[in-house]
């Protein structure tokens, strides 16, 4: 199993610790591309794709590196619409 397959079968499990930059590499390996408006963006993070998929928003937790709940099953949900994910 590749590291890419363990940690998209980690966030399937939707763990209490997963944390930003795992869901940013996540995203990185199915190919959006992170976006902030400089220093002053705020903790709204948008991870795009070029053509045909929704983007993603992620809220930067701090001081905390792990994510809520409610961002790791929207993460999921996104993934899945997009078709990153075939469950």
């Amino acid at each position: 199993m590749t590291t890419k397959e363990k940690l998209v079968a980690r966030l399937m499990r939707l763990p209490k610790d997963f944390t930003f930059d795992e869901a940013e590499r996540l995203l990185t390996w199915f190919g959006y591309e992170k976006s902030n408006k400089g220093k002053t963006s705020g903790s709204r993070i948008l991870f795009f794709f070029k053509k045909g998929r929704i983007p993603v928003f992620l809220h930067r937790p701090h001081p905390e590196k792990e994510l809520k709940e409610y961002a790791i099953k929207q993460l999921l949900k996104e993934l899945m619409i997009n078709g990153d994910l075939n469950v």
